[in-house]
């Protein structure tokens, strides 16, 4: 599998300028760090959340967790929880389960971003297929995540 086709079409909609990096199989946002030699705090995580409202993707650093109860007091959401398996598969049909890409903008998902990525000179993006990153820089990302929501609601993880 290759990148995700919707994430190719709303990356070329929006005029982004990105590489793809191949890498070996993984299945967990630190192995993808480590194989492909990215330091875990550049690499782009997506987490889907969900509430009565619908899905919510929340995007930290790979070395980051989602604090879900903060994220709930930016939002006013005060009853997200993880989404389970099915409906991301369901939301996402043109990636592999556990590898969304992290900007849900194409699928048409709220996204929001922690501040922890801002100062990043590159970021990485998973491609939706476990075997490829998107590379590119802080500047691009954070041009592709201007319209959406931003704080503060990740804690660093050390593994």
């Amino acid at each position: 599998m290759s990148i995700s086709p919707r994430l190719a079409r709303y990356l070329a909609q929006c005029g982004a300028r990105y590489d793809v990096c191949p890498h070996p199989r993984t299945s967990t946002s630190a192995q993808t760090a480590r194989v492909a030699h990215v330091p875990e705090h550049q690499l782009a995580k997506s987490v889907i959340l969900e509430d009565d409202h619908g899905c919510v993707m929340a995007v930290v650093p790979g070395d980051a967790r989602v604090r879900v109860g903060e994220l709930s007091r930016l939002l006013g959401r005060p009853f997200l929880h993880l989404a389970d398996e099915p409906r991301i598969a369901d939301l996402f049909d043109d990636c592999r389960p556990g590898a969304v890409p992290a900007l849900g903008m194409a699928w048409g998902v709220e996204t929001v971003v922690d501040d922890d990525l801002d100062e990043n000179g590159e970021v990485y993006v998973e491609g939706g297929d476990h075997e490829s990153l998107l590379r590119m820089s802080g500047d691009q990302f954070n041009a592709l995540m201007r319209g959406v929501r931003h704080g503060h609601f990740c804690r660093r993880v050390v593994h």
